[in-house]
This record gives C-alpha cells, structure tokens and sequence, in this order.
C-alpha cells in the first residue's frame, strides 16, 4: 500500500494529499473528465452557436462597456419562448451529462485505489471498471437525490411557517428567528448530507449498494472536518469559477468562448473535488479499518 494512504490523515493532510495527487496524476484524471464530459461540453457550444450567440464575443445594449456587458449577462439568463429548441438541446444535454459524470467520477475513485495499493492502471482499464458499477451507481444515486430534496423540503416548510408567524406579533424578531432557523437547518441538512454522501465511495469501490448505512458508519466522529472539507473545496472551486467568469467575461462577454473556457476551469475544479472526495473516502477506510481490528485485538484479549 502507498504509504500516504497507511495512515489516517488530518484535516491539513487530506488537503496536502489532495493537491499533490492532482498534480502527479494530472494527465489521468483530466483526461477521464475530458472523455467523458468533453463531448458533452462540445454539444453545448454547437446548440449555442445555432441559436444565435456570437462565437467570441456576445455583449448587450449599453451606452458603456460595463452596462453593454452587464446586459449580456441579464439577457443569457431570461427565457425567450421563441428559443425552445435551445431550452430542449441544453435539457437534453444536462440529462447526458447527469448520466456520465458519475461514470467519470466513478473511474477517478478507481484509480485513486489503484495508487493506494500501487497497481498500475490505464484511463481505459479504469473506465471500464466504472461502467461494470453504472447500475447500481444510478440508482443510489436517485435515492440520494430523493433524500436529498426530502430533508431540504421539510425544513423550508418549517421556516417559512415560522417566520411568517413570528412576523406577526414583532417584525424584527421575526427576522432575526427567520434567520437564526435558517442557519439551524442549513447546518443540519449539512451534517446528515455529509454522513450520507459517501455512499458512492461504497457502492464504487465496496460494491455495497445502496451504501447509506456503511457510508453513515465510516464517517461517524468524522463529521464536522468532513463537512468543513467539502465547505474548502466549494470555496475553491468557486474562487476559480469566478475569477474565469470575470476576467474572460469582461472582454467575450456571454459568447460561445466564455463558455467554452469556463468548462474548461469546471473540469479542472470537478478533477479536484473528485480527487478529493477520493481522498476522504479512502481515509475514512483506513480509519475505520483499524478501528475493526482495534475491536478485533480487544476481543481476543477478552477471551
């Protein structure tokens, strides 16, 4: 076993680990996004560009160059109902890649085990494996879906009942209590998605479907370094994501190239989240796995 992996690693260390897998194995996991997510991407630009959206650069109408760009932006998000050839390519191609990108993930996780007991592997040899776990993938995958719009659902019903109410008798206490459960919930619906989410680590590589109760166990005094990794990743990634927007943004405007490169930064951000969530899974295994033979070693005393 690679020797990063023997151990189990703190909060700094999966970061560390993180970094420097995606930069060692750049050309594996960027090359498993680009299959899968590449042609997806490519379709999107072609449904852009046969609507009408200018090719490198699309801004709005402005006396100024910042009101002609702001424009493009507020225009590329409002619906025109004569566009709903677009509207059905860009669901179509959402669907796709809805469809692929668990593969893609599903393939990182695979190799990411393949350095962990120093196997050589190929980017063909890993997606094959992945596809072998497609079925049980998509349907955990819509469980978790389900749960996952449950448990927001809920709670958003509760805040709003109970902000409306407190309203009535003290408008500022109302908005303070509105504000207070909001964050209550926020952090709860947090916490249970952070001790489900690593089903798939389970139903990928241990094969146990649908993995809710194992990926509950494995992260179990894990939570809170848990949840707070996904936060770090998420800012990140948004960091990222938004400086591509802006500084490309301010000379393409809303064209087919601003898109185009901002998938491009999606795909290295996703690698990195992906690496990530690798990283987590495989820790929590060696954790808990040595918890099972702490718990073996006491038994064996006992008797």
């Amino acid at each position: 076993m690679d020797a990063k992996f023997k151990k189990p690693k703190g909060f700094g260390e999966i970061l560390d680990h993180t970094f420097s897998l995606s930069k060692n194995r750049f050309k594996e996991f960027f090359m498993i996004l680009i299959i899968f997510m590449g042609p997806v991407y490519l379709l999107q630009a072609i449904i852009q560009f046969a609507s009408g959206t200018s090719f490198f650069r699309q801004v709005g109408t402005g006396d100024n160059w910042f009101e002609r760009n702001l424009s493009s932006f507020i225009d590329s998000g409002s619906f025109d109902s004569s566009s709903l050839d677009f509207g059905i390519g860009l669901i179509v191609v959402s669907l796709v890649s809805a469809l692929l990108f668990p593969v893609a993930e599903a393939a990182i996780l695979f190799a990411i085990n393949h350095i962990r007991n120093e196997e050589e592997f190929t980017v063909g040899s890993v997606i094959k494996q992945a596809f072998s776990r497609f079925w049980p993938m998509l349907g955990s995958s819509i469980l978790f879906g389900l749960i996952t719009f449950g448990i927001i659902i809920f709670p958003l019903v509760i805040i709003i009942i109970g902000f409306a109410s407190a309203m009535v008798d003290n408008p500022i206490a109302g908005i303070l209590f509105g504000i207070l459960l909001f964050f209550v919930c926020a952090i709860g619906i947090g916490l249970l998605l952070t001790r489900w989410s690593f089903y798939f680590g389970s139903v990928v590589l241990d094969k146990t479907s649908p993995g809710f109760s194992r990926s509950w166990r494995l992260s179990k005094n894990r939570t809170w370094a848990l949840m707070g990794l996904y936060i770090v990743f998420y800012i990140i990634s948004s960091i990222i994501s938004t400086a591509i927007q802006f500084t490309f943004g301010a000379f393409l405007g809303t064209s087919v190239l601003l898109y185009m490169i901002s998938n491009l930064a999606s795909l290295f951000t996703t690698m990195i989240f992906s690496v990530g969530y690798g990283v987590m899974y495989l820790d929590l295994k060696t954790r808990h796995d040595a918890d099972d033979l702490k718990d073996l070693i006491d038994d064996y005393k006992t008797i």
